[in-house]
C-alpha cells in the first residue's frame, strides 16, 4: 500500500490544483504530458481498493485536463469509499450556477439514499427521473420509495422501468412488491403471466409464478407453469413435479400424453401403459428399455406384455418369443412373478406341463399360501388329467383371498367338468 501513497504524493506534486471550473477539453486530446501516467496511478489505486486515493487522483486529472469523465470517475470512487457527505458537498459546489448535469444529480441521489436522507433523496430522485426518463433512474426512485415503505409509488416507477425494457428482473421485483407488500396477488400473477405468454417463461419468471401458485395452492396454475418451464429447462426435477401434479389430479391420460410427447420418463410411461392394460404400447417400450439399460426386469415385462397384448396367444411365434425371454429372465432374476408366468404358459399351452409345474413349485416354496400360485399348480394337475388332485387344490384356493378371480372361477368350472367325466 505504501507504494500507492508514494505515487499519489508524486502525482499531487506534478499536477497543480485549480479552484475554478475548468474549460472542457475533447476526450481524445491529451491535456498534459503526464496524463497517461497518472491514469495508471489512479487505476492502480482502484485495483488495490484505495478508493479515496483514486478519487483524489481522478480529481487532479479532471482539474488539469478539464475532461468530465475524470470527474465522474472521481465521484464514483467517493461512492465506493462511502464518502457520501463529501460527494454531496462536491456536487453542490459543482452544480452552483452551472448548467444542469444529470450525472452529478444521480450521484447525489445515490449518496443521499446511502445516508438514509430519504426525503431529500426522493425530492431530487423524482426530478432526475422526470428529466432523464431512464430505466436506472426509475429503479433508483423505486428503491427510495421501497425504503420509505411507500409501495404504491414504488410500483409506479417499477412499472415505468419495466415498460421501457421488459426486463424480467424488474418484473420480478415488481411482482414481489405487489404480491407480498400490497397483497395485490392477482395483479402480480397477471403481470408475470402476461410476460410469460408474450416473451416466454424464463426460469426466473416461471419460478416466481410457481412460488405464488404454490402459496395459493393453485394446482392448475402450478401445472401450467411447470409445463412451460419444462420447455425451457428439461431438468428431471421439473419432470418429477409434473408427474406428481398429474398423479395428484389423477389425470393419467394427460400424463401419458405428456410423457409420450416429451420422452421425459419412459419408466413411468411403461407403468401407465401397464395400469391401463395398453399392452400393445407397453411391450415395445419395455423391449426398448431393456436394450437401453440391460436391466433384466424390463425383458421380463416385455415378455408378459407381448403375451398379454397378442391377438393370438397360441401363436407359435408369440409363444416361442415369450418363453425364450422368460427363460433368460429366470436364469438371472428369480422373482416369483416371472417363474409363475413361465410355468403357467408351459402348462396352459401344454408345451411342457411338468416343467411348468416345476417352475410353479419353486414359487410355492416361498409363497405356499398364495391363491394365484396354487391355482397355477391346480391347473397343472388338470392339464395332466389328475382331476381329483386339481379339485382338492382348487377348492382350497376358492376359499382364499383372491379366490374370486375370474380366471380362478373359470378353472373351477373346468375342473368340475373334468370330475364329472
Amino acid at each position: 500500500m505504501r507504494n500507492i501513497f508514494v505515487l499519489f504524493s508524486l502525482a499531487i506534486v506534478f499536477i497543480s490544483c485549480s479552484l475554478h471550473e475548468p474549460k472542457p477539453i475533447k476526450a481524445n486530446e491529451k491535456a498534459f504530458a503526464e496524463e497517461d501516467l497518472y491514469i495508471l496511478y489512479a487505476l492502480r489505486a482502484e485495483e488495490v481498493k484505495e478508493y479515496g486515493a483514486a478519487s483524489e487522483l481522478f480529481t487532479k486529472l479532471y482539474t488539469k485536463s478539464h475532461k468530465r469523465e475524470y470527474l465522474y470517475r472521481s465521484l464514483e470512487n467517493d461512492l465506493v469509499a462511502k464518502k457520501d457527505e463529501k460527494l454531496i458537498k462536491r456536487v453542490d459546489a459543482l452544480q452552483k450556477d452551472k448548467p444542469f448535469d444529470v450525472k452529478l444529480l444521480r450521484y447525489k441521489v445515490i449518496a443521499l439514499f446511502e445516508l438514509n436522507k430519504l426525503d431529500e433523496a426522493k425530492k431530487f430522485g423524482v426530478i432526475l427521473a422526470t428529466q432523464t426518463k431512464e430505466t436506472n433512474d426509475y429503479l433508483l426512485v423505486s428503491d427510495i420509495y421501497i425504503k420509505r415503505q411507500e409501495y404504491d409509488l414504488a410500483v409506479k416507477y417499477l412499472e415505468s422501468a419495466y415498460v421501457k425494457e421488459n426486463d424480467e428482473k424488474i418484473l420480478d421485483k415488481l411482482s414481489i412488491i405487489l404480491y407480498v407488500n400490497l397483497n395485490r396477488k392477482k395483479e402480480a400473477i397477471a403481470h408475470l403471466e402476461t410476460h410469460s405468454r408474450m416473451l416466454g417463461c424464463s426460469r426466473r419468471i416461471c419460478s416466481r409464478l410457481i412460488a405464488f401458485y404454490a402459496n395459493d395452492n393453485n394446482i392448475e396454475g402450478l401445472l401450467s407453469t411447470y409445463l412451460r418451464l419444462y420447455e425451457v429447462n428439461k431438468d428431471p426435477k421439473i419432470t418429477k413435479k409434473i408427474i406428481q401434479i398429474y398423479a395428484y389430479k389423477q389425470d393419467y391420460p394427460a400424463l401419458t400424453k405428456f410423457l409420450e410427447k416429451s420422452g421425459a420418463d419412459d419408466e413411468v410411461l411403461l407403468q401407465l401403459y401397464s395400469s391401463a392394460k395398453n399392452y400393445t404400447k407397453a411391450y415395445p417400450l419395455a423391449d426398448t428399455l431393456y436394450k437401453e439399460t440391460a436391466k433384466i426386469d424390463f425383458l421380463g415385462q416385455s415378455a408378459i406384455y407381448e403375451y398379454e397384448g397378442a391377438k393370438d396367444k397360441s401363436s407359435k411365434e408369440v409363444l416361442q418369443s415369450v418363453i425364450q425371454k422368460l427363460e433368460k429372465v429366470v436364469q438371472e432374476n428369480h422373482q416369483d412373478i416371472y417363474l409363475n408366468y413361465l410355468g403357467y404358459i408351459l402348462i396352459d399351452h401344454e408345451i411342457d406341463i411338468k416343467k411348468g409345474m416345476a417352475y410353479v413349485d419353486k414359487v410355492l416354496e416361498s409363497q405356499p399360501h398364495s391363491a394365484f400360485y396354487l391355482d397355477s399348480k391346480a391347473w397343472g394337475y388338470y392339464k395332466l388329467g389328475q382331476c381329483k388332485k386339481a379339485d382338492k387344490l382348487i377348492r382350497k384356493v376358492s376359499k382364499m383371498q383372491g379366490g374370486d378371480n375370474p380366471e380362478i372361477i373359470l378353472h373351477i368350472q373346468e375342473i368340475n367338468k373334468c370330475l364329472k367325466k
